[in-house]
């Protein structure tokens, strides 16, 4: 194939596994204090201390500074998250939901520099555990992450719906901004570890988008958080799952497939910047003071149908 090499039946099944999982453990995670605490507090202890020094060494293809970054900011993130969804008083500070973007800024930047440092090192063949090749498709997708950090809005937007399940709710954050993410974080992961962009890339980013296009609109971010959490907790107690088991699945490591995938990315992020543009100017809208998509259709059906949403207004009328 040209993104990936051989998928034998085993591993097509057990993506949509993978995939089942990680929306079922985010709903469960997200109807409770304490499933969120049990999943992202006390479990995460448990693997600290006693697996993940085993399994996660500098020998591992999850042994990286990049993997031991990633599962604790993820893990600071479901955790800053449930702060403001269960403290009122954490919610009611306007200062407090600038967390939420800006963990989400900080983890697209980790990824730039990332994919900035794999395209410097002119690798073909193991680097740090996993087969990487270096080209400008690094440098391409680098910029398309950098965009997508840019096009962040709505950072003041956020609150909690006032039901059982008391989700963080972004309307502000659309569908054009989730699909350019989408493209770009999975050509990011098909880029620096490659051989696990099957699960890491296709699937985790789906668990996610299915929810907040589905289940929960506009909690994208909640459910970003959770199932990013869970899924490197998963891969460093277990890294040969992705790498050496007869579920994994190689990429290609084919130049075209690599410059392709980061092409399309970083044209999917030039329009969401394009669209931004054009309704931040013609609207005048700031857009870390303001909610530049509060005129879609996308953004008055999370208005209009969470509970605790704000009342559409006449600026919130779709046109």
């Amino acid at each position: 194939m040209f993104l990936f090499g051989d998928i034998s039946w085993q591993a097509g099944l057990m993506w949509f596994v993978v995939l089942g999982a990680l929306i079922g453990l985010n709903e469960v995670s997200r109807r409770g204090k304490w499933a969120g605490l049990g999943l992202f507090v006390a479990l995460p202890i448990v693997l600290t201390i006693f697996v993940w020094p085993e399994t996660a060494g500098g020998d591992s293809s999850t042994g990286t500074w990049f993997h031991w970054v990633k599962v604790y900011s993820a893990l600071a993130g479901c955790l800053g998250f449930m702060a403001i969804r269960y403290y009122p008083r954490v919610a009611a500070n306007k200062w407090a939901l600038i967390f939420p973007p800006a963990i989400l800024a900080i983890n697209i930047f980790e990824a730039c520099v990332r994919d900035f440092q794999v395209g410097a090192m002119n690798a073909d063949g193991i680097v740090d555990g996993v087969y990487m090749v270096s080209g400008s498709w690094n440098y391409m997708n680098g910029i398309a992450g950098i965009i997508n950090l840019l096009a962040i809005t709505g950072w003041m937007g956020i609150y909690i719906s006032k039901d059982k399940s008391r989700d963080m709710m972004w309307p502000d954050m659309i569908w054009p901004w989730i699909i350019a993410y989408d493209l770009w974080n999975f050509a990011y992961v098909y880029n620096a570890v490659g051989d696990h962009a099957f699960y890491a890339g296709a699937a985790l980013l789906i668990s996610c988008t299915i929810p907040a296009f589905f289940i929960r609109k506009g909690a994208w971010l909640q459910h970003r958080a959770h199932t990013l959490a869970l899924w490197m907790m998963f891969t460093m107690a277990v890294p040969a799952f992705v790498g050496d088991s007869q579920f994994s699945v190689e990429a290609s490591h084919n130049p075209a497939a690599l410059f392709t995938v980061s092409a399309i990315a970083l044209a999917a992020n030039v329009a969401l910047a394009a669209l931004q543009i054009t309704k931040m100017v013609k609207r005048r809208k700031n857009p870390l003071k303001e909610e530049v998509y509060d005129d879609t259709a996308a953004y008055r059906r999370v208005v209009e149908t969470i509970p605790g949403s704000p009342k559409p207004t006449a600026a919130h009328a779709v046109r």
